[in-house]
This record gives structure tokens, C-alpha cells and sequence, in this order.
């Protein structure tokens, strides 16, 4: 008895059908929503005792804490200059002087003057002296109180005359090193005052006859830079500048040494604002410790300012602290369950926050994340979220514990 062979057509169609199945499975998983499952994941951490500290980040600038800016106190031709761009200068030195034969031929005037008034203011004195009276009496005493007079002026002119010829002579107003000479021999020197400084961590004194404040950025016939007593000037943003005070330390990195931070402590913080634009600012000032060599004015730094500090205190992760309004609540573990407990907060720090009651140390409190996790096409599976602070780093497209609560 012989078995009927199906026929080619039929294994030909059951083919076709397997075929078509497989493809329409691949396109309905190909175009199918995913499934994504939302998987929360936590981390317990004690309570610990650290050093809590709460701080303020702004950007600043380098800068000498004395600039000196001399001027000329009296018009003239420039004679010499006695200094050179990089010179350390004392204070009171000679840095410049104008032709000074007009201002000696007036005092040598002066004198002659003065030398005349005394004679004749004792010539009168005499003549009071002598004994007269009526109408040669009252003469005497005029003569007397003219020449006295006279006297008196003479001797201003001679005061007048000897400050024109000291002015014609330019001395240091301050201690530093000469960072600016704008004017040659032989040039014409416009008079303005004799010695304007500005300055940041106190005045250095004034040699010459006349002194005045310059405005920032003011030029003069010689500037001089202390170039070993640097501050830093910063900004302090309004919404931080209620918490910074004179007194605060700091921490100072210059962009051209990011690996060696320099401390510093806030020296000033003005009393009135700064705007630009929408934007409101105080300027403050910090002193450096211990400045390492070869900074110069002007280089760029990022300042951290040490607002608030506690040490010893119960802390916990900046993310396990969720705050609703004023209340603050962690999630501790309780005999193996999970509860939410209000707590009181202090210092609220970068990445740890002071707890002041509601913890003891030793509990553990909860950190949680949600990580989602997809199904379907090829390559998908999504990754895991991290903890901030853990050690570790989630990769995919999980999720992760955010800042303060």
C-alpha cells in the first residue's frame, strides 16, 4: 500500500504562512508602544557626625590692594625721569622732575621781598617809638601796621614760591613697583594734583604738596602698583550678600592654577549695590593668606565663601531632606520598614545638611530613586539610576536622587 505524497503546493503555502507569521510579529513589536516599568530603587545611610559647612560661589578678579597715580602739581617742561617701568619705588622717592629755573628765580624773589618788608616794617616800629604826638603819633602806627602787612604777605609769597619749586620735583606717593610712565624728557606736563592714589586695603601717605583720590582707572604722568599686596574683587549676588560679612574665610583658585587654591578672608562688603541691568550685585573684597609668587593684577579666580559651618553635627545626605513649605521630612528605616519622620534643619550645605533634631546618630535614613526600565526592541533595556554622593555613576536612561528635598 503506498502513502499519498503531499503535493508541492502545499508544503510551498505552509512556507509562505510561516513566513508571513514570523513578519507580522516582527512588525507588530517593531511599532508597538514600549512597556516601561518603573522600578524604585533605595539606599539607606547612616547618621554621621561631620563638619557641615554652607558656602557662597562667585567670581573674581586679582588686584593690587595700593595703586598710586602721580601727577605734576604745576605746568612745565618734563627734565628728567628718575625711574623706569618695574622699578620697586619707597615712599617719598624721587620719580621725575620739570625745568625748575623759573620756580627758583620767584622764590630768590620772594626772599629778596621778605628781606625789604622786615627792614622796613622795623624802621616803623622804630619811628612808633620815638616820641611824638598828635597827628605824628597816629602816622607812626599806621606805618607800623602797613609794614606789618607787608611783612605778612611777603612771607606767604615765599611759602607760594618754595611749594612751586618743590612741586617741580614728582615723588612717590606709595610703595610699589612703577607700572606706568606716560611721558618722555623734554615733553610739556599739564598740572594736576601733585599725587592721586587710589588704594584698597588702606592709604600709604602722600609726599608731595597736594593729594587727591583718583577714580578707578584714572591715568597719571607715573602709576605705581603694589604688586605683593593683592586682594581679590568680587561680586556678591543679592540674593547670597545678606550672609557674607568681613571676618569669613574664603577660598580663592585662579584659573591659571586650578590645582592650588589660595585661602583668604572677606576684608569688605559694600554698603550699596551695583546693577547691571536687571541684575544686583555688592562688591566685596578678600585679603590672601599667603599669596604664592608671580600673581599679577588682573588674573581671574573663583571665590568660595565660607558662609556658615558646624562641626561635629548629625548630618545626612542633602537628598534624603524633602521640604514642603517649612517642614522637613527623612524617610528612616524602622524595623525593617520604611517611615517619614520630621526632622529640623541647620546649615543646609552643598551635598549634607546639618540636622538639629528628629535624628539620632546611627539611624539609618532612606535615599530613594526611580529608574525606569523598558521592554520591546532590540538594544532598549534601559539602565539603572544612581545615587548622587554613592560612588557610582547609573548609566542608560535611569533616574536619580535630585538635591534638597
Amino acid at each position: 500500500m503506498t502513502r499519498a505524497r503531499p503535493s508541492k503546493a502545499w508544503v510551498l503555502n505552509g512556507v509562505l504562512i510561516v513566513l508571513l507569521a514570523g513578519a507580522g510579529l516582527g512588525i507588530y513589536q517593531a511599532f508597538s508602544p514600549e512597556q516601561n516599568t518603573a522600578q524604585a530603587q533605595t539606599r539607606s545611610t547612616p547618621v554621621r557626625r561631620a563638619t557641615v559647612t554652607e558656602t557662597v560661589s562667585a567670581a573674581g578678579t586679582l588686584a593690587s590692594g595700593y595703586t598710586g597715580t602721580a601727577n605734576f602739581a604745576t605746568a612745565g617742561k618734563v627734565a628728567s625721569i628718575d625711574v623706569k617701568v618695574g622699578d620697586v619705588v619707597s615712599v617719598g622717592q624721587k620719580l621725575a622732575t620739570i625745568d625748575s629755573a623759573q620756580a627758583t628765580k620767584e622764590l630768590k624773589v620772594a626772599k629778596a621781598n621778605l628781606v625789604v618788608a622786615q627792614d622796613n616794617l622795623d624802621t616803623a616800629e622804630t619811628a612808633e617809638d620815638t616820641p611824638a604826638t598828635g597827628q605824628n603819633a597816629q602816622s607812626a602806627q599806621t606805618s607800623v601796621a602797613s609794614a606789618q602787612a607787608k611783612l605778612d604777605q611777603a612771607e606767604l609769597d615765599v611759602q607760594n614760591a618754595q611749594t612751586a619749586l618743590d612741586d617741580t620735583t614728582l615723588t612717590a606717593p606709595g610703595a610699589g613697583t612703577v607700572t606706568a610712565i606716560n611721558g618722555t624728557v623734554g615733553q610739556q606736563s599739564s598740572s594736576g594734583s601733585s599725587a592721586s592714589s587710589q588704594t584698597s586695603s588702606g592709604n600709604q601717605g602722600n609726599s608731595n604738596a597736594s593729594t587727591s583720590s583718583s577714580s578707578s582707572g584714572g591715568s597719571g604722568f607715573i602709576t605705581i602698583t603694589n604688586m605683593t599686596d593683592l586682594v581679590v574683587d568680587t561680586s556678591i549676588a543679592e540674593i547670597d550678600v545678606s550672609k557674607v560679612k568681613a571676618g569669613q574665610k574664603a577660598t580663592v583658585t585662579l584659573n591659571s592654577s586650578p590645582d592650588k587654591p589660595v585661602q583668604a578672608t572677606v576684608s569688605s562688603v559694600d554698603l550699596t549695590p551695583t546693577t547691571s541691568g536687571s541684575v544686583v550685585s555688592y562688591k566685596t573684597k578678600l585679603a590672601l593668606a599667603s599669596p604664592p609668587e608671580g600673581l599679577r593684577p588682573g588674573q581671574s579666580a573663583s571665590v568660595v565663601v565660607t558662609v556658615a559651618e558646624a562641626q561635629n553635627a548629625l548630618s545626612v545626605p542633602a537628598a534624603a531632606v524633602r521640604t514642603t513649605g517649612g517642614t522637613n521630612v527623612v524617610t528612616v528605616q524602622e524595623n525593617g520598614r520604611e517611615a517619614p519622620r520630621q526632622v529640623q534643619v541647620g546649615i543646609r550645605g552643598e551635598s549634607t545638611v546639618q540636622i538639629t533634631s528628629g535624628l539620632t546618630e546611627g539611624e539609618n535614613v532612606v535615599l530613594t530613586a526611580t529608574a525606569a526600565t523598558g521592554t520591546g526592541g532590540t538594544n532598549r533595556t534601559g539602565g539603572t539610576g544612581g545615587f548622587p554622593g554613592g560612588g557610582q555613576r547609573g548609566t542608560g536612561t535611569g533616574g536619580g536622587f535630585g538635591g534638597r528635598g
